[in-house]
């Protein structure tokens, strides 16, 4: 199959009505995290039997189009014997892989980072690509302050996000473009739209520049929202609107689908965010979700460790991909919590 109908061929898979993405991508300082708050061990067997858990969810399929992994769920299998990647194509879930290596501070850009990972990209995909992946994931931050992100912090980032994109097309990788304009701070709203303004606005000249094919790419932003400390948290309806305002002034209408990210959002306020947008007239591109923690925190509360609490836990993570999958149609309702 040619590469170009490889990518098309995928990213019909990922983008369908009422269906997002699930990102289980968690590095493993981050899940030990995670872990620690529900009483469990980050051992690799834990690891495992979590991520078992996920894909094993009965109809996961139904509001679920792609899960992002981390690497080393890429070789670990169920205990029946089945790998993880093989079983989420069993469930109608795309995998795909997290392929960046972290981020540090940017050289001469004091409070700013950039992703590390670009190098032996290449042959790293080609592996990932044998071992079951058909999209990846690369997340590059910006932050919010009186001096961040710097105009060299806007430009680097945009630059590697974009060489990451095009490496992945020229491998048949669907790229997922995470620029995440961090909410911790005392910004306002018209701050945030005005960092993420000028973030996207660089992205897509870099991804232009490096002949990424928007047709097969796909866009993961943050949503506009105030700081996380800031004392006017905004409505649903007003997230909305101001980020749809940006992406139709940032956002070429050739990229198939934004599935947004939830970035320390609860998973109501995420759903619910998601759901303004999609209640608003239609875009030029599917609105839709990738979220972590707004998705499986419910999981995670029910299992805590507990071979027991499996099924409860499954139902809980279905139960909240449904909610999404009615905040994609811009269908959902408080009263449905």
């Amino acid at each position: 199959m040619a590469i170009q109908d490889e990518l098309q061929e995928t990213i019909e898979q990922l983008v369908q009505k009422g269906k997002g993405i699930l990102a289980a991508d968690e590095s493993n300082p981050t899940i030990a995290k995670r872990f620690d708050a529900i009483g469990v061990e980050s051992t690799e067997e834990q690891r495992r039997r979590y991520r078992s858990l996920i894909l094993e969810t009965p109809g996961l399929g139904d509001y679920i189009s792609g899960i992002i992994l981390f690497e080393e769920t890429l070789e670990q299998r169920t205990d029946e014997g089945t790998l993880l990647p093989e079983l989420a194509s069993l469930q109608g879930v795309v995998a795909g892989i997290k392929v960046d290596k972290g981020k540090g501070p940017l050289a001469n850009a004091p409070g700013d980072e950039i992703t590390q990972g670009l190098d032996g990209l290449e042959q790293r995909l080609a592996g990932y690509k044998a071992q079951g992946a058909r999209f990846a994931k690369w997340r590059n931050v910006y932050h919010i302050s009186s001096h961040t992100p710097s105009p060299l912090a806007v430009e680097a980032n945009a630059e590697v996000l974009a060489r990451y994109a095009a490496i992945c097309q020229s491998q048949g990788i669907v790229p997922i473009v995470e620029p995440e304009v961090l909410m911790d701070g005392e910004h306002d709203i018209q701050r945030c739209a005005e960092v993420s303004e000028v973030v996207l606005h660089a992205l897509f000249h870099a991804l232009h520049r490096h002949r990424v094919v928007l047709e097969h790419a796909l866009l993961k932003p943050s949503m506009v929202t105030p700081g996380n400390r800031h004392p006017h948290q905004a409505r649903p309806e007003e997230v909305a609107r101001e980020t749809v305002r940006i992406l139709r002034r940032t956002v070429p209408a050739a990229l198939p689908s934004i599935n947004f990210l939830s970035g320390g959002q609860s998973p109501e306020q995420a759903t619910a965010n998601l759901n303004a947008m999609n209640a608003l007239a239609p875009q030029p591109w599917e609105l839709s979700f990738s979220y972590g923690r707004a998705l499986q925190q419910p999981a995670l509360l029910a299992w805590k460790g507990d071979p027991d609490n499996v099924a409860a836990a499954q139902a809980a993570l279905y139960r909240r991909a449904g909610l999404n999958g009615a905040a994609r149609r811009g269908e959902y309702q408080t009263n449905m919590e």
